[in-house]
């Protein structure tokens, strides 16, 4: 079916109280998997390429851009691509060219102005394109660069009153919020402050977006979608299923020279998480 958007997809989960799953694709086996998991449930599904993933492809978008969108057009599943994690504005100009309907521009490692500023000018560009933007306050960590704080210092959490006046005065469509997770995390043993998400979706008038949500067990990933979470990422969990699946395959084939059998293993491996993450967020009520 056509590609849909990022914004359609989260203003109908917010509209039902569930939430859309987005996962970060890295290879093609990565966009198969995602899309495949989907299908298999029945759900719509957002495919991320991060501006790390870009970097990884010589910092060409385009080529895994299209082939994401190609696989998206032939997807029996509503499917939308997002610009994820973009520092760079040269890379945040190549999303509209490129398919991609929504963004989300990351300053939150800066001071509380600079980011401001920054992602006040990144919304006024995005949404002169047609752009859905999203953002980030608080400090999720884990991912190269972003500051000492852990994901459970106090300081390290969005707050409410600091949150409700970054998205008035930004102008951004969705926030992802700090509330105790952290990104690439390979065990899922992470717990939301769930009292805090409650202030947060209670101040707030825009989607709320969970990162780093690999690190979660599947109760915790219910709770966030009760809790006011609209769109769930995540990355880490689908490279710890694939990684792990290769590396059983080629130790019980040590002799194994052909990519294709492994491969194979590891977009399976993907697809069943894909699927089982979906399930544990609830189902689509939009969904026939």
């Amino acid at each position: 079916m056509p590609l849909t958007t990022t914004g359609e997809l989260v203003a109908r989960a917010a509209a039902h109280r569930s939430a859309v799953a987005s996962f970060n694709i890295i290879t093609l086996e990565h966009v198969e998997a995602v899309i495949a998991g989907a299908e298999s449930v029945n759900a719509p599904v957002v495919l991320q390429v991060s501006e790390n993933a870009v970097t990884f492809r010589h910092g060409r978008l385009l080529p895994l851009a299209r082939a994401a969108v190609a696989a998206a057009e032939r997807a029996s599943v509503p499917v939308a691509l997002h610009l994820d994690h973009v520092r760079s504005d040269a890379l945040l100009r190549q999303a509209p060219d490129a398919g991609f309907g929504s963004v989300m521009y990351d300053a939150a490692r800066l001071p509380y102005a600079d980011n401001l500023a920054a992602t006040r000018a990144a919304v006024d560009w995005a949404h002169a394109q047609g752009l859905w933007i999203e953002a980030e306050l608080g400090e999720i960590g884990g991912k190269d660069g972003q500051g000492a704080l852990d994901a459970h210092t106090p300081g390290a959490r969005t707050d409410p009153d600091q949150a409700r006046a970054f998205v008035a005065d930004s102008g951004v469509d969705a926030l992802a919020v700090a509330i105790g997770t952290t990104h690439a995390m390979t065990t899922r043993t992470a717990a939301l402050d769930h009292a805090l998400l409650k202030r947060l979706n209670a101040v707030l008038d825009v989607p709320l977006v969970l990162h780093g949500s690999s690190g979660l067990p599947d109760d915790e990933l219910a709770a966030a979608v009760t809790g006011g979470i609209a769109k769930v990422n995540v990355g880490t969990a689908l490279n710890i299923a694939m990684t792990g699946a290769i590396r059983q395959f080629l130790t019980a084939r040590p002799e194994a020279v052909d990519p294709r059998g492994y491969l194979t293993v590891g977009r399976e491996a993907m697809t069943r998480a894909v699927a089982g993450i979906i399930e544990a967020l609830g189902p689509d009520p939009a969904m026939p």
